[in-house]
């Protein structure tokens, strides 16, 4: 049963990071072909700017849905609720607070942005584009970690995916209609409010969850623990656009969100392939199955590794030529960064190695564990990117994200292998060194290539079947070998769960 709902979410999970992608896609290009490159960057800006408010959640989130899996697996009702009853509590004054964030932020940010814009103009985008965030927090937060411990994330899957769908359908009739920039992302916003009360109203119509005479003085251990991973994943994913916004310009913004629109589509991609699987390893450990946790655990990280292998490889290739479709015709910025493009990449393929070992690491509830390292990662992100923006600019953030990212990364492989899996550390070099081969193994046979010209998507479509199919031969060649017995037993899986699904 917990392998065929790891499948189910892997499955549901990686059908929305595909629609995400669509729409990553979609949206921004209206608006930098209706709207200009600095409106994007702007838009883009606020947005970040907004995601700082997470630092108040305090990585309160994973924490809770760590502590779940223990009375989930026995299945405790009251301590469940009671669990929940403190997490909505915690998660509605967050809500609270960040009416004030808003507030503060519409006097303070029209004046960091030297007033590029109509102030009028950039307070509306504000609180527009805040809707969706506060609804999640008031009404929903809570349930979709409830959800996502209880082994059902496709749920919360299915829910956004009909409002990607919905939203990219308002939004093309609102272009159609000439509508303005806060008219298309009020529609969008209104859309995303839906998704925490379906997921509300989901939980307590199936589960029965009842919070209204729950205990709210329930102890949650590692509480504040959890405050250092948290930053450390809200700088990673805001450092960049926020120095940017301080020492360059909304245009620089707009390119860097540009190349973002590819990373954040592939970044989404590989956590469908994690999601779901943390609650499969946090009821593993909560039933201390240390036997069964390291078989999942080795098979998980062959067939995951085979896989960022190949979409990581074919977006060094591919970023660039893509970039230059997507961008033609808009002149008002310089889209066509190479060096910066790769450096990109290369940050979130070392987030992408780590990937495993943080899910696990978090499913453990390690978070007081690896805290300094979290706070590590945060100084060193920020300083250097601050350092070398002033020369360097979008390449100078790149770097500094990735000398971050690589110390963070080595700090999870070797937490993950000695203190949860408890086994030797040369499995995961190992692994990690033939991705590196694999990689420029694959780059070096695509260079023998006979060039062709980028024109359009089609023949953008053309170079990446190729780039995939060298990526792929190479890399399952490679892995079916040095990863023999990984693969026959997920094939083993695979055809148990086709089985009992038929």
């Amino acid at each position: 049963m917990r392998s065929k709902k790891a499948i189910y979410n892997v499955v549901s999970s990686l059908a929305l990071q595909f629609v995400i992608i669509l729409y990553g896609f979609i949206v921004p290009k209206i608006i930098i072909t209706n709207f200009g490159s600095d409106v994007n960057g702007l838009v883009s800006s606020i947005t970040q700017f907004l995601a700082y408010i997470t630092l108040l959640e305090s990585g309160f989130g994973p924490v809770v849905k760590s502590v779940l899996y223990k009375p989930i697996a026995e299945k405790n009702k009251l301590e469940i609720e009671n669990i929940l009853k403190t997490a909505e509590n915690f998660f509605r004054k967050i809500a609270f607070i960040f009416i004030l964030y808003i507030i503060l932020l519409c006097i303070v940010y029209p004046i960091l942005i030297n007033q590029q814009f109509n102030s009028t103009f950039t307070i509306t985008l504000i609180i527009i584009i805040s809707i969706s965030t506060f609804a999640e927090y008031f009404f929903g937060m809570t349930y979709k970690l409830y959800l996502q411990a209880e082994q059902r994330t496709y749920v919360i899957s299915v829910i956004q995916i009909l409002t990607y769908f919905l939203s990219i359908f308002l939004i093309l009739i609102c272009v159609k209609f000439n509508a303005s920039i806060q008219i298309i992302k009020l529609v969008s916003g209104l859309v995303f409010v839906a998704r925490p009360i379906l997921q509300n109203y989901y939980v307590k119509k199936i589960f029965k969850i009842n919070l209204h005479n729950a205990d709210a003085g329930s102890k949650i251990k590692n509480k504040w623990d959890g405050l250092a991973q948290h930053v450390a994943s809200v700088i990673h994913n805001n450092t960049d656009i926020t120095v940017l916004t301080i020492f360059c310009s909304l245009s620089t913004v707009s390119v860097y969100t540009v190349y973002q629109l590819v990373i954040s589509g592939i970044k989404k991609l590989i956590q469908s392939f994690s999601n779901g699987i943390d609650s499969s390893f946090g009821d593993m450990i909560a039933k201390n199955e240390q036997e069964n946790l390291q078989k999942k655990f080795g098979m998980y990280e062959s067939i995951y590794f085979s896989i960022i292998t190949i979409i990581f490889t074919c977006t060094i290739i591919l970023i660039v030529p893509f970039v230059k479709i997507y961008t033609r015709g808009i002149n008002d910025a310089n889209y066509i960064r190479p060096l910066f493009g790769i450096l990109i990449v290369i940050s979130e393929y070392i987030w992408a190695i780590r990937l495993p070992y943080s899910t696990i690491t978090y499913a453990a509830g390690h978070f007081k564990e690896t805290r300094i390292g979290a706070w590590i990662e945060c100084f060193i992100n920020l300083f250097l990117s601050v350092i070398l923006v002033f020369k360097f600019e979008l390449v100078g953030v790149a770097i500094g994200t990735i000398i971050a990212m690589f110390i963070r990364t080595v700090e999870f492989v070797f937490h993950t292998n000695k203190y949860i899996l408890k086994r030797s550390q040369i499995a995961s070099i190992k692994k990690m060194l033939f991705i590196i081969i694999e990689t420029l193994l694959a780059i070096f046979i695509f260079s023998f290539i006979p060039s062709i010209s980028c024109e359009s998507y089609f023949d953008w479509i053309c170079v990446g079947l190729i780039a995939a199919f060298i990526s792929i031969i190479t890399t399952m060649l490679v892995n079916s070998v040095v990863y023999k017995k990984d693969f026959t037993n997920i094939y083993r899986i695979l055809k148990r769960f086709l089985k009992y699904s038929n």
